[in-house]
């Protein structure tokens, strides 16, 4: 008999509607959108995907407890062990009767079943079934499924960790060259290469929705091709050259970028930028990855479905430019980090989806019970 088993073994379920569970507060004060600050006093708790929406220095707020908090249009669900005020509208602020909050919260997540569409949704909410234990078996549950949230948590403190590093080793001031991107090389467009135009063999190509979803920092072989014939008609990037993603549906794939190191030419379609250039190829490629130039792509791009940035605009940025031997020894640093945050079979994406499973794992399994 295994731990989860032994815990609940001989438990008597009852069923209760969340409804009959909580009740429901209401905050001394709703802070407009518009009145967020960055930093400031006193976080705001809204019903977005962000965790802490924003700050503000003054204002009436609702005092240290623990809370339940029900996005009523969005249907996020969240946790909240702090004071706080409320932001915007649309906001179910929800208090355990009697029951173990943090038990309440994992069971809420688990069990309600989002409905996706955009219309107020507490008065289903409020009836979904959830399984009630005795109390210090509610927080032995809690206590469990907390240390897989933890862990994932410092997990993620890690990757943020990194990027913080990588901005820093790339922060110069004037006593490296600067220049613009279109000072140190040559950007070609891309030519108009479809996914249909795709062939199980031939010549390697690159379609730009690839940077961004299929590849990582470099890549020496494709896992598309066309055919020699239409292959003639294109235009390619040669070892070491940036192919970089000209559209995205959002700011941040915009312009990702890849360094191809295959020994042919590879064919990349429209809407990619070829950077041809005589610098070290992987430090530009993580300049390109900074806060700075995220920061930089949000204030120029344009378009709403689809983001871009357009080509003069990306000629303009400016990059400092140590000498080669530097631009390499950063580079391995950088290497060596990128591929604990990043590598899907080693580093820290494996680990976190890990946790992220064995969360899943236990949650079922301690809340999906039949136990008489």
């Amino acid at each position: 008999m295994n731990y989860i088993e032994n815990l609940l073994q001989g438990q008597k379920v009852e069923w209760k509607t969340l409804g009959e569970l909580v009740e429901t507060i209401t905050a001394p004060l709703k802070v407009k959108k518009e009145k967020y600050q960055v930093i400031g006093k006193i976080p705001i708790i809204d019903q977005g995907e962000k965790f802490i929406a924003g700050y503000i220095d003054e204002g009436e707020f609702l005092e240290e407890s623990e809370y339940i908090i029900f996005g009523d249009h969005s249907e996020h669900i969240k946790y909240v062990d702090f004071a706080f005020v409320q932001g915007a509208d649309g906001l179910k602020i929800l208090k355990a009767k009697k029951d173990f909050s943090k038990y309440l919260y994992y069971a809420f997540q688990n069990f309600y079943r989002k409905e996706g569409n955009y219309k107020r949704h507490w008065s289903s909410a409020k009836d979904t079934e959830i399984p009630i234990h005795p109390l210090e078996v509610q927080q032995e549950i809690a206590n469990i499924l907390d240390t897989f949230t933890t862990l994932e948590a410092e997990l993620d403190c890690r990757k943020r960790q990194y990027h913080h590093y990588r901005d820093t080793l790339l922060t110069f001031g004037d006593d490296v060259e600067w220049k613009t991107l279109g000072e140190v090389g040559e950007f070609i467009r891309g030519t108009g290469l479809q996914k249909k135009d795709f062939t199980e063999t031939g010549v390697p190509a690159i379609h730009y929705g690839q940077i961004y979803t299929k590849y990582g920092n470099s890549v020496t072989e494709t896992i598309s091709f066309v055919s020699e014939e239409l292959a003639k008609k294109l235009r390619k990037a040669s070892k070491n050259d940036l192919v970089i993603a000209g559209v995205s549906e959002n700011v941040e794939d915009v312009c990702k970028c890849l360094v191809w190191k295959g020994n042919e030419d590879v064919c990349v379609s429209g809407d990619t930028f070829i950077f041809k250039h005589n610098q070290n190829a992987d430090y530009i490629g993580h300049l390109l990855r900074t806060n700075d130039f995220f920061n930089y792509k949000k204030k120029y791009a344009i378009g709403a479905k689809v983001t871009r940035l357009r080509a003069g605009k990306l000629k303009e940025y400016k990059i400092p430019l140590p000498p080669l031997e530097e631009q390499k020894r950063i580079v391995n640093i950088l290497d060596k980090f990128d591929t604990l945050t990043n590598s899907i079979t080693e580093g820290l994406p494996k680990e976190i989806e890990l946790r992220r499973k064995q969360y899943e794992y236990y949650r079922e399994q301690l809340l999906m019970f039949n136990y008489q």
